[in-house]
């Protein structure tokens, strides 16, 4: 740190531009629907990469090539598993939620949406889900946090707490001047910078063997059964890496996306070039682990930080290979992945505090202005509370994304899924059926852990339960909830 360097220049030049697209989002940010929606005027481009570059944070680069590094191909279930839920995911939810929205009195959160979607006067269901979001998403931050502090701590040989605060600092900074605008624009620049350093990275480590024979002799000598998919898993194992895939249906910073897309005419296109991107980066973090197996197999002199964290097997590979100029470009799409999605989870923590507890229960004619400045200051209190979580130097960012993700799909998954597909459903149903999934995560996490099931299965089938039997003991919905639904319907119909 005591002189510049290519690497350190590289990450500075990356910061303040991301930072200067937080400042001409600011000048496009005239009210609180354009700094926590975007003004819902995102095209198919912008809408496909900055769901793309919000749902893959810095486990992305970290998380899974470490996991693959570990323990071979049968880790990449969790991959196959998030493709299929985010295909369907954009299939079912994407358009219809992007209508449903808008007619539920143009609900700018989900909080909003659902108190609107089922009349809940009582404001029981807006504040049971605002809790959700701000508690798992103070995991979910937390996660981003620590990928962010590792990254800086690797490549600059910093204390993890000061790590921690200056990778912080850079992200807060375009989210609390810019807003949704600014999230969404840097998230189209920073899903380029991913895709291109997650192909570059893993085909660059294989060209540094003579040929396939001694990577395939590398690979035998340090993982012999690193090349099967099925490894030593169980059933149950391999349901729970599938099962990632559900968790798509009940995260926040992905559905607003949605709800953001300039009309649902953009969606089908969206569709195309997201799960494109997707695929591509999934495939490239599996390789970069897969790869990296055979590489410090045969260069175990280089071994030594990859065997103390695996997680940082992407990043040593990038210092290695690459000379300085082009591995600070590589690494800083790392601090992408990070950024991109703890940028969008401030902010849909700050829209939740500032639209559905600031606005609701204690300035309910509140200027546009003002909403704006509350909703800058939610996320500079979100932030604090993430790295406080963060502050552990033992955390594993896997495990935190897992424990949110899980939180999410089953809590809103099943709600999110049978409030646009169910007319019968009601406000009594969406209120178990979230606690439900909400509190079987927790329990399954901290008390059922051993049986090796992830927690998401039980929560979001037990959830998916609650909600249809209490639905159907409750009360029919009241002509109006009908209507609304009825006419939100048609809507999608005649649109699509």
């Amino acid at each position: 740190m005591s002189s510049l360097n290519p690497t350190l220049i590289t990450f500075l030049f990356y910061i303040v531009a991301m930072i200067f697209i937080g400042l001409m989002a600011y000048r496009a940010t005239s009210n609180f629907s354009d700094y926590i929606l975007g003004g819902r005027r995102l095209g198919s481009f912008v809408t496909a990469l900055s769901a793309g570059a919000s749902d893959m944070s810095g486990w992305l680069l970290m998380g899974l090539p470490g996991a693959i590094f570990l323990s071979g191909l049968s880790e990449s279930w969790i991959a196959i598993g998030l493709i299929i839920g985010a295909w369907i995911n954009w299939y079912l939810v994407a358009g219809r939620l992007r209508v449903h929205t808008e007619v539920q009195n143009n609900a700018l959160t989900l909080p909003d949406y659902f108190a609107n979607r089922f009349n809940d006067h009582k404001k029981v269901l807006r504040i049971v889900s605002a809790f959700v979001i701000l508690i798992f998403f103070a995991i979910y931050c937390a996660s981003g946090m620590v990928a962010g502090a590792r990254l800086f701590e690797s490549m600059f040989n910093m204390s993890y707490g000061t790590a921690l605060w200056i990778s912080a600092i850079a992200t807060i900074s375009y989210v609390f001047i810019g807003g949704f605008l600014a999230v969404s624009w840097t998230d189209t620049i920073q899903a380029g910078l991913m895709i291109f350093a997650l192909l570059l990275t893993p085909i660059v480590a294989l060209l540094s063997f003579s040929d396939l024979t001694q990577f395939a002799i590398a690979l035998d000598a340090a993982r012999p059964d690193a090349i099967n998919i099925m490894g030593n898993l169980s059933f149950v194992a391999i349901i729970s890496l599938l099962a990632w895939g559900l968790g798509y249906f009940g995260q926040p910073h992905i559905l607003v996306r949605f709800m953001a897309a300039d009309s649902v005419k953009s969606i089908p296109n969206a569709r195309r070039i997201g799960m494109t991107w997707m695929i591509l980066c999934l495939g490239g973090a599996v390789a970069a682990g897969f790869v990296g197996i055979a590489f410090f197999q045969q260069h175990p002199e280089l071994a030594s930080v990859v065997n103390a964290n695996p997680e940082t097997v992407f990043m040593e590979l990038t210092k290695i290979l690459f000379n300085p100029w082009i591995a600070g470009i590589v690494l800083a799409a790392i601090l992408a992945a990070v950024m991109s999605t703890l940028s969008c989870q401030l902010l849909v923590c700050s829209s939740t505090l500032t639209e559905d507890f600031y606005k609701t229960f204690l300035r309910k004619n509140a200027s546009q202005r003002e909403l704006v400045w509350v909703g800058r200051l939610m996320v500079l209190l979100i932030a604090i509370l993430a790295i406080w979580l963060a502050s552990n130097p033992n955390s594993k960012v896997l495990g935190l994304v897992a424990y949110a993700w899980a939180g999410f799909g089953a809590a809103f998954g099943p709600l999110i899924i049978l409030s646009l597909f169910w007319k019968r459903m009601t406000l009594n149903g969406a209120i178990v059926g979230m606690i439900v999934g909400a509190v079987v995560v927790i329990i399954w996490k901290n008390f059922l852990g051993d049986t090796g099931l992830y927690e998401i299965v039980p929560g979001f089938i037990l959830s998916f339960i609650s909600i249809v039997v209490v639905s159907l003991l409750d009360k029919q919905p009241t002509q109006d909830i009908a209507d609304r639904f009825e006419q939100a319907d048609k809507l999608y119909k005649k649109q699509i």
